[in-house]
């Protein structure tokens, strides 16, 4: 069975969103780009799906907006390319490379878990605190940039259990930032 981690960056303060923390640099970029390449699908509720979608997709004349570092084209390939699951019961379609999740969560998820290939990424605000909830999520995976937000949606929030991890690895980024890697205790993998 393949593990679904939850990915997400995080500031000092527990803010999640996506205008937070620092902007991404070469470092950073090559850890995502790592991550989309090795997952096997991404799994994410409407909002992620279609803020991804805006930014990652390729346009159709095929060539990527001129805002795009050298940097960012290995992560941009890589998430268009990935396969993605959405988790939405107002989004019409998916057609980003997706299946869209209107069934039952935990079954859907099960499924994914239970097929062959790479783990499935999470990502996403509020779709990981149902995933969570259910004891579906095998893996925590923090880029805890160096800010304090203030202010803004918090990591997990919401979540109806505490949550005790197991820290598998952790990587400093010269930027400051840290990758930490937890393990649910309960988790099979």
């Amino acid at each position: 069975m393949r593990l679904l981690r939850y990915a997400i960056n995080v500031t000092l303060d527990g803010c999640v969103h996506h205008e937070a923390g620092i902007a991404p640099d070469e470092e950073s970029m090559e850890h995502w780009t790592r991550a989309i390449s090795e997952a096997g699908g991404l799994i994410y509720g409407r909002q992620t799906y279609e803020m991804m979608e805006a930014a990652w997709r390729r346009p159709s004349d095929g060539a990527w907006p001129t805002w795009m570092q050298q940097w960012d084209l290995p992560f941009a390939e890589a998430i268009d390319a990935a396969p993605k699951h959405v988790v939405s019961r107002t989004l019409e379609r998916a057609d980003w490379n997706a299946e869209l999740i209107r069934a039952d969560l935990a079954q859907a998820v099960e499924r994914l878990k239970g097929q062959p290939g790479g783990p499935l990424l999470a990502g996403g605000v509020r779709l990981p605190v149902a995933l969570a909830d259910l004891g579906l999520i095998d893996e925590y995976e923090f880029v805890v940039q160096p800010v304090v937000s203030g202010g803004g949606p918090r990591l997990l929030e919401g979540l109806r259990e505490r949550l005790s991890l197991d820290l598998v690895d952790r990587q400093a980024f010269a930027s400051g930032g840290v990758v930490l890697r937890y393990r649910a205790p309960s988790s099979k993998t």
